[in-house]
């Protein structure tokens, strides 16, 4: 109902500032569009919030997707970012004995009624084992899992009667949507997130600076999910903690290192890059926790990734186009692009590779200049599509790079990248 009720309203608000628009000067009725605009995202942002499970997991994704989404809804959604209020324990108790056949004080040693850590679709509590091991139990909120394809029919249908999507091709926004049910349907099964775990493990047992937990099998199942407890510093919170320069440097440098060989090595990302999932030690370890989205990566994907990459490089902008067509994201249907429109995303996108030294994202600003490149590619909307192939690897690396810049990090991100890309020498100009 909230939902319905959502669309009813962003639907109205459109057909009346579209109403207004016949008997106003242009100035006033682009203005007035706007305002309808971020009034429906708002909308749209604050009923999502209201909700638990897959609809506020929406919102929480597409937050972060701002190529995919219009700034007056990305903007608005953001808010969505922070922890969900908790369920109260009696609802968990139920769940978790559902689940395992047995009642928490009976499945542990122990086991904390107050949440550790709350969120869309779950929340966590932290417990003891009988053989002694402290453990964190994840535990999926009852009914989440049946909601997932309405949730989101009903959210592509606000976002198509509020206005605020008709310069997106429509095929597109429905492989981005599906690209989603995908990701959610696995995310809130849980037997599948052990299985990751257990992966990524593997994947960095040979980078002892990162440190994944181990599966409780035992105490797990498709809406349960038992891990051991790796302890860490919020990534918030390390001015209260102290932590000095260098040692943020070290945490840069390994995030970047474990997202470059996850896309390029492994051919599994961590795709939630929500700060929240991170945990940062003295020692320069990041802790990472969170496994319920990840990528896989394709050959069909990895390979123009790659080239794009190298193209964009030496600027070669008829092959980074055709890269662009193979990964999806240029419309060969549309209007012709000049090179003067790929290179302001190009010198952009790369400056972090450009400099020899180490790169200092705490005084980046690549979101406030991108924005000021938005409008530009709002003209050119009907050469390109959304790129549903790229959604969740473009969301793992536009939260690395916020992740980083929170921590204050300085990267040697050009020295970095030749490990995972090779690149030619010497460094071509940015300007």
């Amino acid at each position: 109902m909230k939902l319905a009720g959502m669309t009813a309203s962003v639907a109205g608000r459109y057909a009346q500032s579209r109403l207004k628009e016949a008997f106003q000067p242009k100035d006033d009725a682009q203005a007035a569009r706007l305002d309808a605009y971020r009034k429906s995202g708002e909308r749209i942002a604050e009923t999502l919030g209201e909700l638990k499970g897959a609809a506020m997991k929406i919102g929480q994704m597409a937050s972060i997707g701002s190529d995919i989404l219009p700034k007056e809804l990305s903007d608005a959604l953001t808010k969505l970012q922070k922890e969900a209020p908790p369920m109260p324990y009696e609802v968990i108790a139920e769940q978790i004995e559902r689940e395992l056949g047995s009642p928490p004080e009976r499945l542990f040693d122990a086991f904390d009624e107050t949440p550790f850590a709350s969120a869309s679709i779950g929340q966590v509590h932290r417990a003891t084992t009988d053989d002694g091991r402290d453990v964190v139990v994840k535990v999926q909120y009852p009914g989440v899992d049946g909601s997932v394809d309405s949730d989101l029919a009903h959210l592509k249908m606000a976002l198509r009667a509020s206005g605020l999507v008709n310069k997106v091709h429509r095929r597109g926004l429905t492989r981005v949507f599906e690209e989603l049910r995908q990701r959610l349907h696995e995310e809130l099964d849980y037997t599948l997130e052990a299985d990751n775990v257990r992966q990524f493990r593997a994947f960095h047992a040979e980078q002892p600076y990162i440190v994944v937990p181990d599966v409780v099998g035992e105490r797990s199942s498709k809406r349960v999910l038992t891990l051991t407890y790796e302890w860490g510093d919020a990534i918030v919170d390390l001015d209260a903690k102290g932590y000095d320069q260098a040692t943020r440097d070290a945490l840069g440098t390994h995030m970047f290192q474990m997202v470059a060989s996850q896309i390029f090595v492994h051919r599994a990302v961590q795709a939630d890059p929500n700060p929240a999932n991170f945990a940062c030690r003295p020692d320069g370890t990041i802790v990472l926790y969170d496994f319920g989205c990840v990528q896989r990566i394709s050959d069909e994907v990895m390979d123009p990734y790659t080239r794009l990459v190298q193209a964009s490089w030496v600027e070669d902008y008829a092959a980074a186009e055709q890269c662009l067509v193979e990964l999806g994201v240029r419309n060969e249907d549309g209007p012709p692009v000049e090179t003067s429109f790929y290179k302001g995303w190009r010198d952009l996108f790369l400056e972090p590779f450009a400099q020899p030294v180490a790169y200092p994202f705490a005084e980046a600003r690549l979101q406030q200049r991108a924005m000021k490149l938005m409008p530009d590619a709002m003209r050119r909307a009907n050469s390109f599509q959304p790129p549903h192939k790229l959604v969740f690897i473009d969301r793992a690396l536009g939260g690395a790079y916020g992740n980083v810049r929170t921590i204050g990090a300085r990267v040697p991100v050009q020295q970095l990248v030749h490990d995972y890309i090779s690149l030619p020498t010497p460094t071509p100009s940015f300007t």
